[in-house]
This record gives structure tokens, sequence and C-alpha cells, in this order.
């Protein structure tokens, strides 16, 4: 990685090195996704096409190949482009829309909607998986809850603090949460003795009103609180500081996670937070 000529700061570099565990980033437009373990991401198109021959001629002293059919790279754009492949060291690079790297997907346009709708399916997934254990007549509600919050929720809000919250991903969580809650406290028998589903309401009561939603938001008040608090040197407090240069496109802006944050503290009242945290 030293080969690479990795220069400048955090905002200014053509190219960018993360490195966590055994996966290695070469961190802005064109992100190539190289076998298993190597992300490049380079501001143009010419800058990752001289990083990936850099890297590859590097590999190469050390016995080590780059799998074609695992590279892949992605264009990180708002406007719609043609798919087109690039062509380099003998190596056809296939163009793709969205990459996935440590459990969590990334897409072109830089939307968490896809992220958000993985993490819900995941999360079915892992309920389906214990479901005997939530069909138990052996185990009480209240452990069924204390289940479903240590086994299944976790699995859904996996980096929820960075999220942006819509009211249609937050309706969707809603209504992953009450499936599974009704499957936990079962249907009502009405005065006819005819059963029904529990609504909506009754079913906030008895979880006490500390849904998903609620619960993604005091993750994401921590988080603040803990970035608030870094030194200036640290790079999520960096990033968080930082300003671009360039202008919003046209257009309604998207909604913004501090614009989110900022949101649910003053919905709740909560004033001067920054002498707070």
């Amino acid at each position: 990685m030293e080969k690479l000529e990795i220069r400048g700061n955090k905002t200014t570099r053509l190219k960018q090195v993360c490195i966590y565990a055994d996966d290695v980033v070469l961190v802005t437009s064109y992100v190539v996704l190289v076998t298993s373990y190597v992300v490049l991401v380079t501001r143009t198109k010419q800058a990752l096409v001289n990083a990936l021959q850099k890297l590859k001629k590097e590999a190469g002293k050390y016995g080590l190949t780059i799998n074609q059919n695992k590279t892949k790279y992605m264009r990180l754009s708002r406007t719609q482009t043609h798919k087109k492949d690039i062509e380099t060291e003998g190596m056809k690079i296939e163009e793709v829309s969205r990459v996935k790297y440590l459990g969590t997907i990334v897409t072109k346009d830089n939307l968490i909607e896809e992220e958000i709708k993985e993490r819900i399916a995941t999360g079915n997934r892992a309920f389906f998986v214990n479901q005997k254990i939530f069909q138990s007549k052996l185990i009480s509600k209240k452990t069924k809850i204390k289940l479903y919050k240590a086994l299944i929720r976790p699995v859904v809000v996996y980096g929820s603090e960075c999220w942006v919250l819509k009211e249609n991903i937050k309706q969707e969580l809603l209504v992953f949460e009450r499936k599974i809650l009704r499957r936990i406290f079962g249907p009502t028998q009405k005065a006819d003795r005819e059963w029904r589903l529990k609504t909506n309401e009754e079913l906030e009561n008895a979880i006490k009103h500390e849904n998903i939603v609620t619960h993604i938001k005091s993750k994401r008040f921590s988080w603040l609180g803990h970035v608030e608090r870094m030194s200036n040197e640290i790079v999520p407090k960096i990033i968080y500081k930082w300003k671009p240069y360039a202008t919003r496109p046209k257009g309604r802006p998207r909604l913004r996670w501090e614009d989110n944050v900022r949101n649910d503290l003053g919905s709740m009242g909560v004033k001067n937070w920054k002498q707070k945290v």
C-alpha cells in the first residue's frame, strides 16, 4: 500500500486507504471492489486505473493475483448514466450499482433505503430461524421480548446510529416489529368470544412505547454526544465538521443526518444540547 502514494489530507486526497482487520479500503466518484478484501476509492477514472495497475504490480511481487470475477467498480453519482466497463491490464472490470462492504450496502446514489430494507430482510430471517423459541408456550412473553431485543433487533439496527430516517422507512421498521410482537403476544378475545389481532396502540402499550424507531433515535443521540465529545483530530469528528466546497444540486435537498437528529431533539423539547453533552 505504501507504493500507492497516498498524499494530501482526508478531504483532498485523490486516493484514500482504510484498513479493518483483513479488509483494506483504498479510499470519489469511482469505487472498485477488488477480490473480497480490497476496495479502491478514487476521485477520477484515471486515478482509479492507475491505482489498480500499481496494486496489481505490487501484489504480483508477492505472488498475489487479482480475481477478475470478484473485481467490480461503482461510479458514485446522482445522475443516471449508462454502465460502462473498464478494461486495463488485461482485465475487464464490470460496473455495478451497489457493493456490500463490512456488512453495509453502498449504492451509487448514496441512499440508505436499500441498506435498511436489507437489514429488515435479515431480521426476518433471524426471526424465522428462532421461530420455535417464540412459539414455545414454556417461555413467558416477558422473556420472549427480552430474546427479541437480544437476538432479532440488534441484527436490524446494526449501524443505525448513522441512519437518516424518513417517514416511509419508519413505517417499514414498525411494521416489521409489530409483526413479531403479534406473534409473541397473540390475539385478543373479544366480548363475543371471537378473536382479533392486537391493535398498534395495544402493542405500543405492551412494550411501553419502546419501539424500534425510538431505540434507533436513542442510539443516534448517543452517537451524537460521543462525536461531540471527541477531540478535533479524530476522523469521525473531522468528517462531521467538514463542509463540502460544492453547492447542493437543484431540487429539494436530501434530509441530512444532523437535520434528522436536530428535529428529534426539537420535538423532545431539548435545548442547548451541545452544552449538555
